[in-house]
Formats: C-alpha cells, structure tokens, sequence
C-alpha cells in the first residue's frame, strides 16, 4: 500500500493493550501521523461517552464513528455530528419478541444518543434487571422492559448467560436475518442489534468523503466481527494477531496482536 491519507482503528483489542492503555509507541506513531497531517479516526461499538478517556490518552480531537456506524462525533466540540439507522419502539419491539424464540431468557439493553456525549435530557443507556454488561455492571438506568424499548435507540443490546456471542449470534440470525443487523464486539454472551446496512464500513465512508479520501487510500485495523465490513472496504484492512478467525480470513495483512503494538508495527513504515 502507497503513504495512508486516512488511518482508521477500532479501540478495544486493537488500539488499547491488553491493559486498556495506549502505549507509548502507539502514541508516538499516532502523533507522527496526525502531524503529517493524516487524519487518525477511532471506529468502535463504544458510545460517544466512552471515547473522549480513549482520545486523550491517545493525543485525537477529531472524529470518532461510535455504535458500530450509527453515531458520528466530533471530540473537540463534544457534538453528534450525525446519527444513522434509529431503531424505533416498534421495530424493537417485534427484535424482542424475535429474540425472546430464539435466545430465551436473555436480557436487553438501549443505547440512545442526545446532541452531545453525555446528554442530560437522554437516557443514554437503559438497561432490563439482570442484563450483563461483560465490561462491568456498572452503568445504566434499570427499567422493565418497555422503557428500555420504548424509546428511539442507536443500538440494541442482548446478554446471556452461559452462552457465547458467537452461539447468540448464529440463533438471533435464525429468526431476525435480513431485518436487522447482528454483530458483536467480545465473545462473552453478548450481541449487538442495529439497523440493517449500518456499520463500522458506512460510518468510515462518512468520514472519508468529509476529507476528500479513497477507500483505497484508506488503512483500517480491527479485531471482532463488528470490524469485518470495515477491513473489506478499506483499502488495505488489518487484522490483529489475536483477532477473532472471521477476520484472520478477509485481511490483507495481520500484524501483531494489541498486546505488542500491532497497529504502531504497521504505521511505522510511513511515520
């Protein structure tokens, strides 16, 4: 591949170590290219809320694509830019009823999104008693399950216990295909529902035609099933080394995993 004019990478797992930390030699590659004046964009399943920790430690202000493609955020202004494929009430209703078949007793959460990160007219994360967030169970407003699907959201969350995301996402297939789309950011009973043709692919095209590039001037690096669309329409896409196979099998290159600077072994041979 030519000199990248645009560097794109999913967060956890790729960018971030095994210690959720951006290490210095990450860093320092990321600094060398922003000032050649590359722009580096964060593409991740995270909400806008979770990226500003993650843009700090890594010296970024410009854009992130949050929610697997649905939300686009500026970071220097804290502003949703844009938001794409909103599950309304009713379409999250008849995804409940679906799943309900197909993974029974499994538990549900809403990702909603205002005008900036944290929007304190939203309920940004609403959440079913028993939902497990495999990140920790912090976070969230409990509510019985018409709340949580009662609202406009960007994403729909679905945990179970005892299961694998890949085992969860074969079974909500079964019954939802075509409807809506089902990824997953870490096989630990954990899936994640959004609007169909909306993904990491769609968010980072957004953000490459907003600086005049190429897909094929373009370089992505990821990780999970959520980065499969994205690898495919970048240019040149990068699998870690501890990626999951589904990406091991459509990369144009793997690299080392996150634990010994996968992304920075790549980057330095242009910066």
């Amino acid at each position: 591949m030519e000199k990248p004019q645009l560097i794109a990478s999913d967060v956890d797992g790729t960018l971030l170590s095994t210690l959720e930390e951006i290490t210095p030699r990450t860093k320092s590659v990321i600094r060398r290219a922003t000032e050649a004046g590359v722009p580096f964009v964060l593409v991740s399943g995270r909400p806008p809320r979770w990226i500003p920790p993650v843009a700090r430690a890594a010296g970024l202000s410009g854009y992130a694509v949050c929610a697997n493609g649905a939300i686009l955020y500026d970071i220097a202004l804290d502003e949703v830019v844009a938001v794409h494929g909103l599950l309304d009430p009713l379409l999250l209703h008849d995804v409940a009823t679906a799943l309900e078949t197909a993974l029974p007793g499994c538990r549900l959460a809403a990702e909603r999104i205002g005008t900036c990160a944290v929007d304190p007219d939203v309920t940004n994360f609403a959440i079913e008693p028993d939902y497990h967030n495999p990140w920790g169970d912090g976070e969230g407003k409990t509510s019985p399950r018409a709340e949580v699907l009662g609202h406009p959201a960007v994403k729909l969350l679905v945990s179970m216990r005892g299961m694998s995301s890949d085992e969860m996402a074969t079974a909500a297939r079964s019954v939802l295909d075509g409807t809506v789309d089902i990824t997953y950011s870490a096989n630990f009973g954990l899936i994640e529902v959004a609007a169909h043709g909306v993904t990491k692919a769609t968010g980072l095209a957004e953000v490459a035609e907003r600086y005049g590039v190429a897909p094929a001037r373009t370089i992505a690096f990821g990780d999970m099933p959520n980065d499969l669309e994205m690898l495919r329409w970048a240019g040149h896409g990068v699998a870690m080394a501890n990626a999951h196979p589904a990406l091991l099998d459509v990369a144009d290159e793997v690299t080392g995993p996150n634990s010994e600077d996968g992304v920075a072994q790549v980057l330095e041979r242009w910066f």
